[in-house]
């Protein structure tokens, strides 16, 4: 359905912002998972296309490639999106395969398959094979191979968080999936400014383990509650425009970010709070030993 399209600098306009109007961009980065990820799909295609000119053994080898090449694609596309959501956190575990180590390899094998001729030896293809892998690990880099900020956490404590927030994050999918449905760009760019402050609460988990317990209901039943509105609004818009149901999702929304900015506030707080008795009781243990301010 077509939709006109409003804002700032549009007709009609004045030009003023909108009071409170959350900027959608607020907080995010571009993505590394574009044009250069993209064009590893479309060159293996090349062998694909060759294929059928050849004999058997080149059919073999060529549609070999194809497929050798478009999996080391899809791999380090995966691992181009694992890295942003490793370097995202302050506290994260490296990912459990490497995957763009393993495209690395995958990209040099395939190229070595389709640069293989059975009467030309295996000089050409081991070249193929060495500047292809090189190439690809230069222009995207190796996975991260070590955990970040996890010196002096409690793995166990660390591992519960994990498995809270992927929950939490498969929540938020839900939810974005079902207002892009909507086709409702506000809405859209509404729901995104929750996200984002629903984010900041797991980077505050992350980093202090304790808060779990304060936030595990935010993390698992509030975003659960908020996924089901969502889905059941994106429903009713999609049978046709409702001002009140609108105006009820927009108010649960509302709702919804200030008291998930007011508990992010409160975990800070009290984080500031252990930091004070820590500095109290490290402060009284000096004057204890005699050490005294200079």
């Amino acid at each position: 359905m077509a939709q006109r399209f409003g804002g700032q600098y549009s007709p009609g306009s004045d030009g003023a912002p909108q009071p409170g109007a959350p900027n959608p961009f607020h907080g995010r980065r571009p993505t590394r998972v574009g044009g250069r990820a993209n064009f590893l799909f479309i060159a293996p295609l090349v062998f694909a296309v060759t294929a059928f000119w050849q004999p058997p053994v080149g059919l073999a080898l060529d549609l070999g490639a194809c497929a050798t090449l478009l999996l080391a694609a899809w791999l380090t596309r995966d691992g181009l999106r694992a890295q942003e959501a490793y370097e995202a956190r302050t506290v994260a575990r490296r990912p459990a395969i490497p995957r763009k180590i393993f495209g690395s390899v995958l990209t040099g094998l395939g190229l070595a398959l389709g640069g293989f001729v059975p009467e030309g030896g295996l000089v050409a293809p081991a070249i193929f094979a060495v500047l292809g892998g090189a190439l690809h690990f230069g222009a995207f880099g190796p996975d991260p191979l070590k955990d970040k900020g996890m010196e002096g956490v409690d793995a166990f404590q660390t591992d519960r968080v994990a498995r809270a927030v992927e929950e939490a994050e498969k929540h938020l999918s839900a939810i974005q999936d079902a207002i892009k449905r909507s086709g409702d760009r506000r809405l859209v760019a509404r729901v995104e400014s929750f996200i984002g402050t629903a984010r900041k609460m797991f980077r505050t988990v992350e980093n202090d383990p304790r808060d779990l317990t304060a936030a595990r209901k935010y993390l698992g039943i509030y975003l659960i509650g908020a996924r089901d509105a969502t889905i059941k609004f994106a429903e009713i818009a999609a049978r046709g425009h409702d001002a009140q149901a609108r105006a009820d999702y927009e108010a649960l929304l509302d709702d919804l970010e200030s008291n998930f900015t007011a508990q992010t506030t409160a975990l800070l707080q009290d984080d500031k709070t252990d930091l004070d008795i820590q500095i109290d009781v490290l402060r009284e243990r000096l004057q204890r030993e005699g050490v005294r301010p200079g």
